[in-house]
């Protein structure tokens, strides 16, 4: 608040200061990439309304009057902030001009005893609309005063009633952007300044909100109001409907309801376009127009929301509004209570959270030992990438922070995907909810499946079978590979007569060491040892497979280099084939007639023909491989030569291929699918987490004709006696259905390089390898939507149980970037429509984070 000017021991005094601040160097709309934070250290709220017109700023002025000058306010400092965002009509229809005049004369007629000092501020303006305003102050336009195509107005006008006692109440009104015509925001922008984009908006409301809700005094009550333009989906100034607009913040709701014919409907319809996007309505409140609305509101509400009654307003236009208010006292004394109680119960709830949670949770993955309640995550909301986290510590706020782990690999949709797939979730809930799926077909089901075999499918895959999960897709495709392989093999010929004689035959799979596919007791048998399978995980694991080792790829000082194992070391190996000038050079099917292409097939061969067949009844049955990244196993990099061969290899060997791409598919990786970067398909795929967008569980296993085949006979006991409640889930088939459309289109996914089909670069390529010649990293591997690094470390320091990495974590949690790590790796994920430049700001943070985690390494 600007600083008081005047100072006069008459009570009730009333003056007006004008003040043109002329601050060139400040501008509110220079950003710089900084994490939204949100305070909650006093009652903050969105004020919205079903349509244009139906009394916002009434609504506004009603509260500021009942906060600030009930006889309540005698006994404390108190605040009302009112912030504007946008404002049309501008200068002589200004809301905040109209509660800051009104609060005035309410407080005047009513013989406030403690001093009121109101303000009202205007911040920027278009040209047409600063020119407006000025001349009617009688002053002049100040040159160079532009940004954004907004000039830099500044202007506030102030006024004081000194009363009695030593208590203040303040009244602080603010319009951050304001255009001359009475129209949308977006058509006043684009007639006279130009777009305004979201994050201006944005950014320019969260500085107001943050500046606002401090204050020097101590104990200061302050009660906040942001008021919206037109409806809740009036378009912004963008174009962007308001109700997306502000979703970053997700400020709890006041909605302004239509008491009018009709207003049920547009009132409802309202109420769920707020509650569609994750938004707390607290109340509603709307006009008596004799018709008694609040009843069927009531009865549809069925009392979750409050729904509150002002009289009547005067139709005399000369009417001065102050009888209204005064007969109106009750109904905003009564909403003001429900929107402190809101806050309260909302403060409350967010802190208890951690103690409840470590009551209550069993976390996967973690050690309940190690995770003290100071350090549990309260996340009160996500938007797009972004989780909003509270912060309890000294001035409670809700803070953003960048999801690195992309919820736990699963998330891709950005804040416009998530309405999206919320919208479409809740059209199939309210059509299908959940049916069964034998022998059925519905068009959420049918479309996915579809949109599977034409897109990660395509040119090999002819089925689709649903399920739940990851593991579960996993196991019907063992499944289906030992099925096609006992045919093959001709195991199965005389089913059923000599069931009992195959029961000694074991069928173990091809897997490599390091790799992942699940923890279900089934998905466990076909990976190698590792913390994951240890008798304290699983004492039932016995690893039913062959494990090979293989070779890897990384990028360290800036070279990516290829890592063999101990059995694949061979003098033959020359220097040209264990360092690559680029990532794609490790891609190139050239190297199919190199050297390293004769050994690794040497090697393969070698280790199949010693591990078939040793009792005449042990087969490998199946290959699986994640391809091209071992994701849970480290993040390492997998020579693509490596698994190409080996996928040879097995299909000359009749045996079957299963890609376990529930991780690497739908983007992850650059491309639709892993197989595109391999140059190879499998016989089997399983796919998961990314294929719904993350927001809802789903699965699908796709297979050939041939897989499929091995399963047709004349009796039900040949069919795949597999499946789940859940299976092909309508609405998680749905959600995949626009994930997928949403990803691969051009339109919908800017990153996306149609004639490539593949993403573009998203890691800024100099930042990575400035980073892989960074002395605390070991390697790094930046692919599609992953840049993962190896913390150099020793012992104790090195491994899945490693918390090498916690400390550095930590600081990257304050600077808005959420990760976890494995051991002594760390990694940030994006999803396919993250912008390359928020990609680039993440590296730069890390870089910044590394140098003091170096630092601090080599004091102690």
């Amino acid at each position: 608040m600007l600083p008081l000017l005047l100072r006069h021991n008459r009570r009730h005094h009333h003056h007006h200061c004008l003040l043109l601040r002329l601050l060139h160097h400040h501008h509110f709309s220079t950003f710089h990439h900084q994490p939204l934070e949100i305070p909650l250290s006093h009652p903050t709220y969105l004020i919205w309304s079903a349509n244009t017109s139906l009394g916002k700023t009434l609504v506004s002025t009603g509260l500021s009057s009942s906060f600030l000058l009930s006889s309540s306010s005698t006994t404390s400092n108190k605040k009302f902030l009112y912030l504007k965002p946008t404002q049309t009509g501008f200068p002589y229809d200004s809301d905040s001009s109209f509660l800051f005049t009104k609060l005035s004369s309410i407080a005047l007629r009513g013989q406030f005893p403690s001093s009121l000092f109101l303000s009202n501020s205007f911040i920027s303006s278009s040209l047409s609309a600063a020119k407006s305003f000025l001349s009617s102050k009688n002053l002049q336009l100040q040159p160079g005063r532009f940004n954004s195509g907004m000039y830099d107005l500044n202007f506030c006008e102030e006024s004081r009633i000194l009363g009695q006692n030593n208590v203040v109440s303040e009244l602080v009104c603010k319009t951050l952007f304001a255009w001359e015509e009475a129209v949308s925001p977006h058509l006043a922008a684009e007639r006279e300044s130009g777009v305004l984009g979201d994050s201006e908006v944005v950014e320019t409301l969260g500085k107001c909100l943050r500046d606002g809700l401090q204050s020097e005094k101590e104990r200061m009550e302050i009660l906040c109001v942001v008021e919206t333009a037109g409806g809740v989906a009036s378009p912004g100034p963008s174009g962007s409907l308001q109700c997306d607009l502000y979703r970053p913040f997700r400020l709890p709701c006041i909605l302004v309801g239509d008491g009018r014919l009709g207003g049920i409907s547009g009132t409802i319809s309202a109420y769920e376009s707020l509650k569609l996007r994750g938004y707390d309505v607290v109340a509603i409140v709307f006009e008596d127009r004799g018709l008694a609305n609040e009843v069927p509101l009531m009865s549809f509400l069925r009392n979750r929301v409050p729904v509150l009654v002002l009289p009547t307003l005067p139709q005399d236009s000369s009417n001065d509004l102050m009888e209204w208010f005064d007969e109106s006292c009750d109904v905003f004394n009564s909403l003001k209570n429900i929107m402190l109680s809101a806050y309260s119960e909302r403060i409350e709830r967010l802190h208890d959270m951690p103690k409840r949670a470590r009551e209550l949770f069993w976390w996967p993955f973690t050690q309940h030992g190690l995770v003290p309640e100071e350090t549990v995550t309260v996340i009160d909301s996500r938007c797009g990438e972004n989780f909003s986290v509270y912060q309890a510590r000294n001035n409670k706020f809700v803070s953003q922070q960048f999801d690195a782990c992309a919820s736990w690999w699963t998330q891709g949709p950005d804040a416009t995907l998530q309405i999206e797939l919320a919208r479409d979730m809740g059209y199939t809930a309210a059509r299908f909810g959940h049916v069964m799926f034998p022998e059925n077909v519905y068009e959420p089901a049918l479309e996915c499946a579809e949109l599977l075999l034409q897109g990660v499918g395509k040119g090999w895959a002819s089925r689709a079978y649903f399920s739940d999960n990851g593991s579960t897709a996993i196991e019907i495709a063992l499944k289906m590979a030992f099925r096609k392989f006992s045919f093959d093999h001709e195991i199965l010929l005389d089913f059923p007569n000599n069931d009992a004689a195959n029961k000694s035959i074991e069928l173990k799979v091809l897997a490599l060491k390091g790799s992942y596919h699940g923890d279900t007791l089934g998905a466990m048998e076909a990976q190698a040892p590792s913390p994951y399978t240890g008798f304290l995980q699983q004492p039932w694991y016995s690893g039913r497979g062959l494990f090979l080792d293989p070779p890897t790829v990384f990028m360290c000082n800036s070279i990516w280099n290829l890592s063999l194992p101990e059995g694949l070391h061979s003098e033959n190996v020359q220097l040209e084939n264990i360092t690559f000038s680029s990532r794609d050079e490790i891609f190139d099917k050239i190297r199919d007639n190199s050297d390293i292409a004769s050994i690794y097939s040497s090697y393969i061969s070698q280790k199949i023909l010693q591990n078939s067949g040793l009792r005449g009844s042990d087969h490998i049955g199946a290959l699986i491989m994640e391809p091209v990244i071992h994701a849970a196993g480290g993040m390492h990099m997998v020579d693509p030569l490596f698994q190409r061969i080996l996928v040879n290899e097995c299909r000359n060997r009749k045996i079957p291929v299963i890609f376990d791409e529930v991780f690497t598919g739908f983007w992850r990786l650059g491309a639709e699918t892993a197989a595109d970067l391999l140059g190879c398909v499998p016989d089997i795929a399983c796919f998961g987490k990314l294929l719904t967008g993350g927001i809802i569980p789903l699965s699908a296993t796709l297979a050939t004709d041939a897989i499929f085949d091995s399963f047709v006979g004349d009796t039900k006991l040949k069919a795949l006696l597999h499946g789940h409640s859940y299976s092909a889930h309508a609405l998680g088939c749905a959600a995949a259905a626009k994930s997928m459309k949403w990803f691969k289109d051009p339109q919908t996914n800017l990153n996306i390089i149609p004639e490539q089909r593949l993403l573009r670069e998203l890691w800024d390529s100099e930042l990575v390898q400035k980073i892989s010649s960074h002395p605390s990293i070991q390697r790094v591997v930046a692919l599609g939507t992953v840049c993962a690094l190896e913390l150099e470390a020793e012992g104790c320091n090195a491994g899945y149980g490693s918390l090498y990495a916690v400390s550095l974590l930590q600081k990257l949690r304050e600077d808005g970037i959420y990760m976890r790590p494995l051991g002594n790796v760390i990694y940030l994920m994006c999803g396919p429509c993250t912008s390359p430049e928020v990609c680039r700001q993440l590296l730069i943070k890390l870089y910044r984070r590394l140098d003091e985690f170096n630092k601090a390494e080599r004091t102690l």
